[in-house]
């Protein structure tokens, strides 16, 4: 099992591409099921769970082709597996995306219970629920959802709470649905307009994404379309953070500013210099100085991400100053915290929060990676650690981050992956 061993210390110092959003690539690509037109799909991760993905797909009968640029052409004009096992659904929680699509344009679908990173509670009630509303006769059975419909109806769902995959599943279903579906409180997120814009692209007819209220006019068939991704803004802003907390000065290409106001927000009141134009964005601290600790409190789009909180979590503890981390998407989402403690960091976890007092610095040591999101944090630990800090159980951080050790050496950092 791959580990990455980091010697820190160093300022990250240059510029780097940041890659395309795994959250968006991921529903898109589940998208394609919707049609037996073929998908050009363009600006795609490379990353395990795109990997996964493509492997689902292609046992259903999809046909991929890859190139060079990481252009994905997906055609569906053989599909006869609407099946989703367990083996495949276990390591990524994204392939319950398959549902809607296999359930809308074929009439049945049957999808094993979703697994990935252990982060709280995320069900899936609310996509069976919206699905059973849209006409669909649905059973639990031995660990798999079993789904079938003459042709999906459209409904007017309600979720409560708000749900990202959920939004994104019956959004997919509804396209091919007779009749229009209303989406209330959906998902704001950036992915979720990305998928619609998508999907629009290959003749559905989708309005509102992107706001808490989505209509979906149903229509007969969807057609090919060519598609590129939008960047990365979890990337981007781990990054972003990396520089803050080792003091140094980074350009980040192929980006997207709009998409993390947020994040900027804060990383300016940590004492960051930010600037930026529509596809880049500039970070530089002040020489020798500490970020000054910044509360934060997670929600949904647009307030500040769920998928940041690990990262702030490792910039505070080396902040000025005293901070309160507030998770209010996941309740299990501080797995981190007793792995920065090992490093020497002053943390109080209690149930949703934890109160962070910043120290002049951590230590290494041999710390091991328990979700996706933890990974990043506590290779950003280790990047301003004194010594050599071995992080464990990495597998989880190449589901989410494309090259992430390649990427840190080219900004100047001490890195390396051992097996």
């Amino acid at each position: 099992m791959d580990k990455l061993t980091i010697r820190g210390g160093i300022p990250l110092c240059g510029e780097i591409r940041i890659s395309g959003a795994k959250n968006a690539a991921l529903p898109i690509l589940a998208a394609t099921l919707l049609t037996d037109k073929p998908v050009l799909i363009g600006n795609i991760p490379h990353l395990h769970d795109i990997t996964t993905t493509m492997e689902l797909l292609g046992l259903m009968g999809s046909e991929l082709m890859l190139d060079e640029r990481m252009n994905i052409e997906v055609n569906n004009r053989n599909v006869d597996q609407l099946y989703a096992p367990y083996e495949l659904v276990k390591t990524m929680r994204a392939s319950i995306l398959v549902l809607g699509p296999l359930l809308s344009r074929y009439g049945q679908a049957q999808v094993s219970l979703p697994g990935g990173c252990t982060i709280g509670s995320r069900p899936v009630d609310l996509h069976l629920k919206g699905l059973s509303a849209m006409g669909a006769e649905i059973s639990v059975e031995d660990g798999y959802i079993h789904a079938h419909a003459r042709r999906l109806h459209g409904a007017y769902i309600n979720f409560d709470p708000v749900t990202v995959t959920g939004t994104e599943n019956l959004m997919m279903a509804a396209t091919l649905a007779d009749g229009r579906t209303i989406i209330e409180n959906a998902a704001r997120e950036p992915e979720v307009m990305d998928l619609a814009l998508c999907l629009n692209a290959m003749g559905a007819k989708i309005t509102g994404a992107g706001t808490g209220r989505i209509e979906i006019e149903g229509v007969s068939q969807l057609n090919g379309a060519r598609y590129d991704i939008l960047p990365d803004r979890i990337e981007t802003g781990t990054y972003l953070v990396a520089a803050a907390m080792t003091g140094g000065k980074v350009k980040l290409k192929n980006t997207d500013p709009s998409l993390l106001e947020a994040v900027l927000l804060k990383l300016r009141e940590a004492g960051a210099d930010i600037t930026h134009d529509d596809t880049t964005i500039s970070l530089a601290m002040e020489p020798g100085a500490r970020p000054k600790a910044v509360d934060v409190y997670t929600s949904p789009f647009p307030g500040f991400p769920t998928d940041m909180q690990a990262q702030f979590t490792a910039m505070n503890c080396i902040a000025e100053g005293r901070a309160v981390i507030t998770e209010n998407i996941f309740n299990n989402r501080f797995l981190h915290v007793k792995e920065l403690q090992k490093m020497g960091a002053d943390l109080d976890l209690a149930e949703s929060h934890v109160v962070i007092n910043g120290v002049d610095r951590l230590t290494s040591s041999r710390i091991t990676a328990k979700d996706l999101r933890a990974s990043a944090c506590l290779i950003l630990a280790g990047l301003v650690a004194q010594g050599e800090t071995l992080v464990e159980q990495v597998y989880h951080i190449d589901r989410g981050y494309e090259t992430i050790e390649e990427k840190l050496m080219q900004l100047g950092a001490h890195i390396r992956r051992l097996p």
